[in-house]
């Protein structure tokens, strides 16, 4: 009964109870389930299938009520006992008990997991995972493996990358429709089913009972925790809690999934089992509970239809007796527009999946929103309403992942697909609906696109389910929501709707799902060809694109600048690339060869239908309207590119696809249109529309986007130019670009569309447009391969650049489907042909370079093609980039030296569908317009620059290039009887065309012109005139009085054949010249009278092009045919494909072409050379044309004068950098060295870099370095062992300090601390090891009153700079390198120095008495001056550079043994600093570069004067100790209360220096200071033996002992190691010191066998620290040169340079370091005072003892961590390493290089008192420096202080590039060099000078 015990226990109610035996209750459950399953397992198992149902029902019913608590917030009340989780774990419980079967449930799912067939990993990620994706391997792009899959397979030498994932994905290894087998892991290569034993029936027995019961349970709850947002405020509080409430059901059936494919399997039949989802769901009569649940899903479904027809709704509810309970009548208020409208009567029997099968095609307009058609979603199965709820609670991902871990299992795949896309419309729903559709979306993609990736499963549903009519329908009707009216041009009577960009459907991108996955499944061949097939499919996708025709609109604005600049131009870009643009390239990707010409036809037909709409709608005629552009013509675009495919692939005949003329003259209106735009753009004639416009050009042309934009734009005008009159197209190039009146031969005239400072860069444009048009071959039958290769060139040629950057500008197929993979074969290929790489390197600025490829010198010489270069530049000033390299190569290859113009570059031969093309170079209205300019630039018009010219000569020499080759001589002579308007030329033939001569030209003039006065009327006699009836002017000015006969107008003649090709009838054609005139264009009133002049011109083109070419060349008769001297050149002419030079050249060869293609040319030319060129006359100049003339000679005058004003200023500037830098160079400018020479006392002078003055520093008035104080822990960082520690990559690696200096020195400090007086230990050593204070300048000084008001000014300022002023920092305004304080300069006269430095031969007694008196005068502090004043407030800035905890250490806090303890380690920790600077040893010697700028003379006056503040006690100065004998050495013992002082032998012998220099007043005297060195060596030299002895055996000590004893007695026995060895080894003995050595302290001392050299060595290398630091100590004091020397030679030469070698010492024999000692009083006394203190202390403590007196004294350099080679080590093992206080995975890991600490940045976990971990970490580790590496990034980060920059990376991939955020995902490797640039700025503290990015980090790294 315990059963019903416990069902009573959880509130159930109580059925019948089968008599059941239960000791207790954990028992019971088991016992329960055996009993069943035993029940189950027998024949006839009904009973036992009652009996268990009734047990379910009971248990998993007991949590319902709980949902309905938690949903009417009453859980409290509700729960009886245990709280509401209770209930639930108890059933979760009773499940796993009932699905093992009474045994274990770990042990029963060890038994599934046993029967997995493997093959398929299936891992399913969520966003951010890192996966990898292999292109070698894949089939489909899509393809991802997870990273364990990714390692275990081989995959070297592939195209692979890491990448993060966006929205999720799924690990495709294994499954080979999406990759090939090759590239499958060791796991899942194909295991054969034929191992895996077959699963026993009873194993998965229960599982099928139990989960349908279990899945039901799970729908109710979803059923019951739905409720509808109320008005439109989303409720996702109250979805998340049902959602949070039902988290352990669904981990718990995500467990399931993961037991593998056994019980995949069962789950499939459970969720697709109709039948089971009809018995559930139907017998619910009894049940109130389920009555209710059942209500609400009606509910849920009905809201979801949005709108019902109300009898349809009442029948859908009221029959429930008939069975069809589930049926969901769901109204999609026409969601599917097409839906047909299924019959009621076989509702019952209509396939679930089939639903969506009747239909009739509707086609929708813009405004029928009313519900047009009804959608039944009718549920069968548990898994289309789990799929249901999905959506409607917008896919939480827990739900998302349970469905896809399913998706291994075959059987399930194709299920669910058909399952979701039966639900695709009301996914697009609930998508609009969504308040996060960015989720959504990513969850949406995350499961679609494990479903369409695949070709069978797609090709599948697109049979059963009309998938591809579901995916255009749902798009439609969702672009459908935000149309609005389309204001091209004609606003009032258009009915075209355009997508309105300002909606958040397309602002926010949230059509993307759908198109994404519509782009997925167009790249399976099978599907695509279903779409291009069906004509119906095609109507509705053209109606879809049309409603991106012409969508955001630009009309320009005249008056006022626009208000509030829209950026909606980002959406419609987007739009049109993602909507439109790549189905297309997924389309043509299917259209490669002859077989498929009939999709080509269909689409291309369905396109011009659409456009003829189109055309229709916006209410076109033949013009387009003024001031407005769209970049968006979607339906032009797919034209074009579908008819480039034609003839490129397929062999379409492209007459076979081309509509009729008039349609060719309106397709090209709006292309031309763009074109024009963009030069109206970029001459600032839009810009009062802000700058978004000019940001659509860019984009219009950038390289993601331009092969689906501007080059099909491009490539459908030159099909209409092929194929329309090219008069006619040229004019209407010239009139859309608004220059047709520029175009004149008068020399005045005025243009009523275009301001005059436009007119030359909109001609410039023009022409520029032609040029194009002409030589683009990119559609014109260039190979894909020809295409990369010039787009590669043209990329190059502007700028070198990288791999990466590379593959980004060059334009690939934006649809990733289409198979060009970006980095294939042939793209490695190409670039190493047209590039060389430069490895990355380092600029002397410190800025890194990555790796480069730069063009190799024969692309410059044969293939740079400006053409293309002006065509891909985003910004303009990458063609003048490309243009300087290309004359920089010129030069430097000495191939021409002047200023080249852009090459001409022969062109790929046209394909022969395109020959009509060069028609338009063949066409008079070209040839008047190129005369026109030619004749006009000769005369200097004004507008017209070189390029103009340059253009002008390009489109001949492109004429003659491609001149049709029947012209013959003779028949140029015969003037055709075609006159009607030509009297200009006779053919259209440019080479017969160019020695024509035109003799007169009537134009029309304003009356002010010049022309107009020149003739008097009555000259020009009617013969004339006669002559001129039929010529015509080249373009007319006020169109309006353009009628008359003899003066043709481009625009006037453009129209009549416009309209002639409309009516084919020339009658009508005479009446409509001018069809209306747009006076919209002319400002009224504005243009004077206009009368007509004759012009005498009597030149041809010929002439015109040899006068120019003594105008270039500046000599008059400068063209001499080079045909008269050499025939040969006619016969056989080289003239090569590609040439350089400038203007003279581009004539020559002009005239050479010309030459060769005709016979009368060659003639003409030779007959106008022959009459000697009158010098052209001078032009009668008109008062207002010298007005502009003066004003140009004016202008050009004063940018003369400015250049040269500019000049004189830089070189005065230059001159003062190099004197400034020179004056302050710390060498000539603190200890001045003055040669005896000047006896007259001369003060140091400085210069202050803020006033500019110059004089000495004084008491009232201090000058000051500008320095930087920082703290800094470097030194700490050396070690004593040479192998470098490396980064940890494992567990076992971590790093401990222990034994770093800073470590070795703590410990040392706190031992002497434990044992011996406070105030003398904090005098035996030194501090500032870790958060030392470091002191470097830029060697600029200033006064300090000025930099006081330099602060203030800073403080106001208002600007933003990378320092804190309010810390005191700045720049040096010199130099600008950063800084924080002023170090006062000491006055004093620089003879001074020279007096001290004076050797004297004073005794070295004497020298000690006067050291010791000098030492004991209290130093006076002097007066209150303003010098005082500034030591002290720098003495503070100092201490609060470092933490308190790097400056105390004294036991009492603020002793003032504290301060002065710091301050001689400030000095300590400079000298160390720079030693490690020089490497380490003074070897080099001289004044090295950290001598230059160095400091420390002042630094150590400034800490003198404070020093002498505190007067040591004489009774404890070191100084008698060190020489004076003291008398009775018992007194010192006789307290034992107190404690010792430190033994002398213990003392660090170069902090006693620098204590004992620092007392003594300055100047210091070198003879004084020689003496202390001579005195401190003696006890360095007893320390060095002291610690010898204690290394060595007790053998080796006796026998040294007798050996030295022996020649105690000779004569220098003082100078003899040995004898003082043997002495230092008696007196120690004396004590317990070397008593405690057992054997186990034997093996610990290595057993050397000390020879005599070894000893030397070992002596040598323990004093050569404290000599390095003396010498330089002595280098800065007194301003000595540092000798430099061999490494094995340095002992000697510093110690003589020291003054400790006599200078009488012979050099022969091996150098003797104990010949350096000098006694000042008897060694072997002395010796044994300082060792009686030692055999004192090691009474008690001889193991301290011991390890006091050997000092390390031989650091390594300091270094960075070792970093691995490969970077994928370091993030495989740090970027899913937990965190150590939160044991989270932390997002953005770093680890620090110095010790190899992990660390969380910006971790909130991790945050101490409002610090992050990095900036706290960088304060423990580096005293505020810290480097560290961001896993995740791949860069490094440096915090100094309060700021922090980013470094840059020191792993780069294969091609020398960063990858940072490790976006790219390719390999990456160390580069060393980098990484020692970063190591020398860590150990020279240059990182606040070099790098410049800094920003203040407040404590949140």
């Amino acid at each position: 009964m315990a059963a019903a015990a416990a069902a009573a226990a959880v509130g159930g109610p109580q059925p019948p109870q089968p008599e059941l035996p239960a000791p207790g209750l954990a028992l019971d459950k088991a016992a329960t389930a055996a009993h069943l399953k035993a029940a189950l397992s027998r024949p006839d198992n009904r009973a036992g299938a009652e009996e268990l149902q009734a047990l379910l029902e009971r248990v998993l019913s007991a949590e319902r009520p709980l949902a309905a608590a938690a949903d009417s917030e009453e859980a409290a009340a509700a729960s009886s006992g245990g709280g509401p989780g209770a209930a639930e774990e108890e059933a979760l419980e009773w499940c796993k008990c009932l699905l093992a079967g009474g045994g274990g449930y770990d042990e029963f799912c060890a038994a599934v997991r046993a029967y997995d067939p493997a093959a398929l990993c299936g891992l399913v990620w969520t966003a951010n995972f890192v996966a990898y994706r292999c292109r070698t391997c894949g089939i489909s792009p899509c393809m991802s493996l997870c990273a364990e899959c990714f390692h275990q397979g081989d995959h070297t030498g592939h195209d692979f990358n890491m990448f993060r994932s966006q929205a999720g994905g799924a690990c495709d290894c294994g499954d080979s429709n999406v990759m090939r087998e090759s590239g499958f892991c060791k796991r899942h290569q194909i295991k054969s089913s034929s191992n895996i034993p077959c699963v026993p029936k009873d194993l998965l027995m229960m599982s099928e009972f139990v989960l349908p019961r279990f899945i039901f349970c799970l729908i109710q709850y979803l059923r019951e925790g739905y409720s509808e947002p109320a008005a439109d405020v989303p409720s996702e509080k109250d979805l998340n809690k049902v959602l949070q409430l039902l988290e352990p059901q669904i981990s718990f059936l995500e467990d399931l999934t993961k037991m593998g494919g056994a019980m995949r399997s069962v789950l499939t039949q459970v969720l697709t089992n109709q039948q089971n989802y009809k018995d559930l769901t139907s017998g619910l009569g009894e049940n109130s509970c389920a009555k209710k649940s059942h209500e609400k899903y009606l509910i849920a479904l009905k809201s979801s239809g949005l709108t019902y027809p109300e009898d349809k709704l009442v029948y859908g509810i009221q029959e429930p007796s008939a069975g069809t309970s589930t049926l969901a009548v769901q109204g999609f208020a026409g969601a599917t527009g097409t839906l047909g409208q299924l019959d009621s009567s076989d509702e019952e029997d209509q396939d679930g999946s089939q639903g969506l099968g009747k239909r009739k095609r509707v086609k929708l307009s813009g405004n029928t929103k009313d519900q047009s058609i009804m959608d039944v979603l009718k549920h069968k199965s548990f898994l289309e309403e789990l799929l249901f709820w999905t959506i409607k609670y917008e896919f939480p991902q827990k739900m998302v992942t349970f469905l896809l871990n399913m998706l291994p299992d075959q059987e399930y795949k194709v299920a669910f697909t058909k399952t979701f896309v039966q639900h695709y419309a009301f996914i697009m729903k609930t998508l609009k609906k969504s308040h996060e559709s960015d989720t959504m979306s990513n969850r949406i993609v995350h499961i679609s696109v494990q479903l369409f990736s695949n070709e069978e499963l797609a090709r599948q549903v697109t049979e059963e389910c009309q998938l591809l009519d579901i995916m255009v329908t749902v798009l439609l009707y969702m672009m459908e929501s935000c149309l609005i009216k389309s204001e091209l041009q004609d606003e009032e009577n258009s009915l075209h709707v355009v997508v309105n960009c300002g909606e958040a459907l397309l602002k926010n991108n949230t059509y993307w799902p759908l198109v994404s996955d519509f782009i997925n499944i167009l790249s399976h061949q099978s599907v695509a060809k279903r779409f291009l097939e069906d004509h119906g499919l095609l109507v509705t996708w053209m109606n879809f694109v049309s409603f991106f025709q012409g969508m955001n609109l630009n009309k320009r604005e005249l008056n006022e600048h626009v208000e509030f600049e829209s950026q909606t131009y980002y959406a419609a870009f987007a739009a049109e690339l993602e909507a439109c643009a790549q189905p297309m390239w997924g389309l043509l990707s299917h259209c490669k060869v002859r077989e498929t010409q009939e999709y080509t036809r269909n689409v291309v037909r369905y396109c011009i239908e659409a456009l003829q709409d189109w055309f229709d709608a916006i209410n076109f005629v033949d013009e387009p309207a003024p001031n407005q552009v769209t970049f968006h013509l979607p339906l032009h675009r797919y034209y074009a590119m579908f008819l480039s495919k034609a003839v490129k692939c397929q062999e379409l005949d492209l007459d076979s696809v081309l509509p009729d003329q008039e349609m060719l003259m309106k397709l090209m209106i709006h292309p031309l249109q763009i074109q024009a735009s963009l030069a109206e753009i970029h001459s600032n004639m839009w810009v009062r529309n802000g700058l978004q416009i000019k940001g659509q050009a860019m984009t219009y042309v950038q390289s993601h986007f331009c092969n689906s934009m501007i080059d099909p734009d491009i490539y459908l005008l030159q099909v209409c130019a092929s194929r329309l009159d090219p008069d006619y197209f040229i004019s209407s190039v010239f009139e859309r670009f608004k220059v047709v009146d520029l175009l004149t031969m008068a020399s005045q005239h005025q243009n009523t569309v275009l301001d005059a400072e436009h007119e030359r860069s909109m001609l410039e444009g023009a022409l520029t447009f032609l040029v194009i048009l002409l030589s683009l071959r990119l559609h014109l039958g260039m190979s894909d391969d020809e295409i990369l290769r010039a787009e590669m060139v043209a990329q190059l040629c502007m700028n070198d650049r990288t791999h990466s950057s590379l593959l980004d500008l060059i334009p690939e197929n934006p649809n990733p489907k289409s198979g060009i993979i970006p980095g294939s074969y042939s793209f490695e290929s190409v670039l190493s042909a047209v590039a060389d790489f430069k490895a990355p390197v380092f600029e002397p600025g410190g800025s890194m370079q990555q790796g480069m490829y730069t063009p190799k010198a024969e692309v410059w010489d044969q293939e740079f093609d400006p053409v293309m270069v002006i065509l891909r530049t985003v910004y303009r000033r990458d063609v003048q980039s490309a243009m300087d390299r290309y004359t920089a190569f010129l030069k430097q290859s000495g191939k021409f030296p002047g200023n080249p113009w852009p090459p001409y570059k022969k062109r790929t031969p046209l394909h022969p569908s395109y020959k009509g093309l060069m028609r338009l170079l063949h066409c008079k209205t070209l040839h008047i317009v190129l005369f026109t300019l030619l004749y006009k630039i000769l005369m200097d018009h004004q507008n017209l620059s070189e390029h103009v010219l340059c253009m002008v000569l390009y489109l001949i020499e492109l004429g003659l290039e491609n001149s049709a080759d029947e012209e013959s001589d003779e028949e140029a002579l015969v003037c055709g009887p075609e006159r009607c308007h030509d009297s200009w030329f006779p053919g259209s033939n440019l080479v017969s065309n160019m020695r024509h001569f035109i003799n007169y030209v009537r134009v029309r003039v304003p009356e002010t012109a010049p022309e107009v006065k020149r003739d008097s009327p009555a000259s020009t006699s009617s013969d004339s005139l006669g002559s001129l009836q039929s010529s015509r002017r080249p373009k007319v000015l006020q169109r309006e009085n353009s009628g008359t006969a003899q003066v043709f107008s481009l625009v006037a003649e453009r129209r009549k054949k416009f309209q002639e090709i409309i009516n084919r009838s020339s009658s009508e054609a005479h009446q409509v010249v001018r069809p209306r005139t747009s006076n919209k264009w002319s400002a009224p009133g504005s243009a004077p009278q206009l009368t007509t002049a004759i012009l005498e011109i009597k030149e041809s083109i010929l002439s015109l092009l040899i006068k120019l070419h003594h105008k270039l060349s500046g000599k008059q008769n400068s063209y001499y045919p080079p045909w008269l001297d050499d025939i040969e050149i006619l016969i056989q002419p080289e003239i090569p494909k590609y040439s350089h030079g400038d203007g003279i050249t581009a004539v020559e060869r002009i005239l050479l072409k010309a030459a060769l293609q005709s016979r009368m040319n060659k003639r003409i030319i030779e007959e106008i050379c022959r009459k000697v060129t009158p010098p052209v006359p001078p032009k009668k100049i008109t008062a207002a044309e010298k007005k502009t003339l003066d004003k140009e000679e004016r202008r050009q005058k004063a940018r003369e004068r400015q250049q040269k004003l500019l000049a004189e200023f830089a070189s005065r500037q230059k001159s003062f950098m190099e004197t400034a830098m020179d004056v302050d160079s710390p060498e000539n400018d603190i200890p001045m060295e003055i040669t005896t020479a000047e006896p007259q006392v001369s003060e140091a002078v400085y210069d202050c870099v803020i006033c500019g003055q110059s004089g000495p520093s004084s008491e009232d008035r201090p000058t000051g370095l500008v320095v930087l104080l920082q703290a800094s822990s470097v030194l700490g960082q050396c070690r004593d062992n040479i192998e470098p520690k490396k980064l940890p990559i494992t567990e076992e690696e971590q790093i401990y300090p222990w034994d770093t200096c800073a470590a070795v020195h703590d410990v040392r400090l706190s031992l002497l601390q434990r044992y011996f007086k406070d105030s003398s230990c904090l005098l035996a050593v030194s501090i500032g090891w870790e958060g030392g204070v470091y002191v470097q300048t830029c060697g600029h000084t200033l006064h300090i009153d000025c930099h006081k008001s330099y602060m203030e000014s800073l403080r106001n300022d208002q600007v933003l700079q990378g320092f804190s002023v309010d810390k005191g920092e700045f720049t040096c305004p010199l130099c600008r390198q950063f800084a924080n304080s002023v170090l006062p300069c000491y006055p004093g006269s620089n003879v001074e120095n020279n007096l001290w430095q004076r050797p004297s031969n004073k005794s070295i007694q004497d020298l000690i008495k006067e050291v010791e008196e000098l030492q004991g005068r209290p130093g006076a502090f002097p007066s209150e001056t303003n010098l005082s004043k500034e030591m002290e407030s720098v003495m503070k800035d100092i201490k609060n550079t470092t933490q308190k905890k790097y400056r105390d250490y004294s036991k009492t806090p603020g002793s003032p043994d504290n301060d002065f303890l710091f301050m001689y380690s400030v000095a300590r920790t400079n000298l160390e600093l720079e030693l490690i600077h020089r490497g380490g040893n003074l070897c080099s010697g001289g004044a090295s570069t950290a001598g230059k700028r160095s400091c420390l003379n002042q630094l150590f006056l400034v800490l003198a004067l404070h020093m002498r503040l505190y007067s040591i006690d004489s009774e404890y100065n070191p100084w008698r100790k060190l020489t004076q004998l003291v008398e009775e050495m018992n007194s010192q013992l006789g307290n034992e209360e107190q404690q010792p002082e430190v033994p002398i032998l213990y003392h660090d012998v170069t902090s006693l220096l620098l204590v004992q220099i620092l007392m003594m007043p300055q100047p210091l005297r070198k003879d004084h200071f020689t003496c202390i060195v001579k005195v401190l060596f003696t006890l360095l030299y007893t320390q060095a033996l002291a610690a010898l002895s204690v290394k060595c055996t007790e053998e080796d000590r006796s026998a040294w002992k007798r050996t030295g004893a022996l020649k105690k007695n000779t004569c220098d026995a003082e100078k003899s190691y040995e004898v003082l060895l043997s002495f230092v080894i008696s007196e120690l003995a004396k004590g317990k010191l070397y008593h405690e050595e057992g054997t186990q302290e034997c093996a610990m001392v290595s057993p050397i066998a000390w020879s005599p050299e070894s000893m030397e060595k070992y002596l040598q290398d323990f004093c050569l620290p404290f000599l390095r630091i003396t010498s330089l100590l002595q280098h800065h004091l007194f301003g000595e040169d540092l000798p430099s020397c061999q490494e094995e030679e340095e002992f000697s030469v510093l110690s003589s340079c020291l003054g400790l070698l006599p200078t009488f010492y012979q050099t022969e024999h091996p150098f003797i370091s104990a010949s350096c000692l000098d006694w000042p009083v008897p060694a072997f006394d002395i010796i044994s005072q300082w060792c009686f203190e030692i055999n004192s202390f090691t009474e008690r403590h001889a193991e301290q003892g011991k390890a006091l007196l050997i000092q390390e004294s031989r650091w390594k350099l300091p270094h960075l961590l070792q970093l691995p080679e490969n970077y994928n080590t370091i993030f495989q093992y740090y970027h899913r390493k937990t965190c150590s206080v939160c044991t989270k995975v932390p997002k953005d890991p770093a680890v620090c290089l110095v010790c190899g600490t992990f660390v969380c940045l910006k971790g909130l976990c991790c945050k101490q008192q409002s610090y992050c971990e990095c900036v706290l970490h960088s304060q423990n580790c580096g005293a505020g420096t810290g480097i560290f590496l961001l896993i995740n990034a791949s860069v490094i980060i440096i915090i100094r202080g309060h700021r922090f920059c980013l470094w840059g990376s020191v792993y780069l991939d294969a091609h020398g590039e960063e990858d940072r955020d490790l976006r790219r995902g390719k390999p990456l490797y160390i580069c060393k060099e980098r990484y020692k640039v970063l190591e020398q700025q860590w150990i020279s503290h240059t990182f606040d000078h070099i790098n410049k990015r800094w920003g203040p980090h407040y404590n949140g790294l």
